[in-house]
């Protein structure tokens, strides 16, 4: 579509008043993240219509909130949900059923203890709080390259015009093929900007928020080598939030390092067999990221 033809279109679709924008955003319900304390300093959990990263070390926990939240956008709207389904794109082969299965389990159990009163065993919902319901509502992807990626990537479009009750894509990681098998830095750089920037389209154009979970590496600064999140700089501009996931001590810990309505914070959280909730012990070592 050449330049001309965007702008008449953009033009034809109108404006919206910077009021409406926020009335529409106070009005979002968020995705929770299963603990209490990041949901809080990510202003009410994952945004619909923004693109989060979240970054860590291995065995930190990232695949865990990905799973945690595939599983939490299903939440029925008469539990304080989305009741949507979830896009989870695995790229490093790291998504484990037998996992999900309990995660959703442990989900289903909070709202059975939540929500007491509220829930009854004749009606219709409870047909839907069966960790099977919760697996059936994910779209799994598994991809082997970067080719493969950016096809799936581009396939997202048409996909959700057909599944209009996607309300989350998760991708993990979005950086591992492109570390592994892309010589050409620029270039990649280039095809990352260009994938991210169509995610985010969607992540508007469709109400759903985008989850990118990132790989970290080792960055020469002020005299050492540190810990920083994969792709540098430049890929940090591609994303609305940013959460970084670290250790401290036994602690697990999360750190928001970039939002455009949020101040920065950090706070505990555990990865507990439920899935992710608030802190509570763990016993792994510390490393420093950045």
């Amino acid at each position: 579509m050449a330049p001309n033809e965007i702008a008449q279109k953009l033009l034809l679709q109108g404006a919206q008043n910077a009021w409406d924008m926020l009335s529409e955003e106070q009005s979002q319900k968020h995705i929770t993240t299963g603990s209490g304390d990041l949901n809080g300093i990510l202003g009410g959990g994952i945004h619909c219509k923004e693109v989060t990263e979240i970054g860590g070390v291995p065995g930190i926990g990232k695949t865990q909130l990905g799973i945690q939240l595939a599983i939490n956008v299903q939440i029925p709207v008469d539990y304080g949900g989305l009741g949507g389904k979830a896009i989870y794109i695995d790229t490093e082969g790291s998504f484990m059923v037998e996992r999900v299965y309990q995660i959703a389990e442990g989900c289903i159990s909070d709202i059975m203890e939540y929500f007491p009163c509220h829930h009854d065993k004749s009606s219709s919902g409870q047909e839907n709080l069966q960790p099977e319901s919760f697996l059936a509502g994910i779209y799994y992807f598994r991809i082997c390259s970067y080719t493969e990626q950016i096809a799936v990537i581009n396939y997202l479009e048409k996909f959700l015009g057909e599944h209009k009750d996607v309300r989350i894509v998760i991708i993990d990681s979005v950086t591992f093929h492109f570390r592994q098998d892309f010589d050409d830095l620029a270039l990649r750089t280039r095809v990352l900007c260009g994938l991210s920037l169509k995610l985010m389209k969607l992540s508007k154009s469709y109400n759903l928020a985008v989850v990118l979970l990132n790989q970290v590496t080792t960055k020469f600064t002020e005299g050492s080598f540190q810990l920083t999140l994969a792709l540098g700089d430049s890929w940090s501009h591609s994303c609305t939030n940013r959460l970084i996931l670290y250790w401290k001590g036994n602690e697990r810990c999360a750190y928001l390092d970039k939002s455009p309505s949020l101040p920065v914070a950090s706070t505990p959280y555990a990865v507990t067999s439920k899935g992710v909730r608030d802190a509570g012990s763990s016993s792994c070592k510390r490393v420093r990221v950045m």
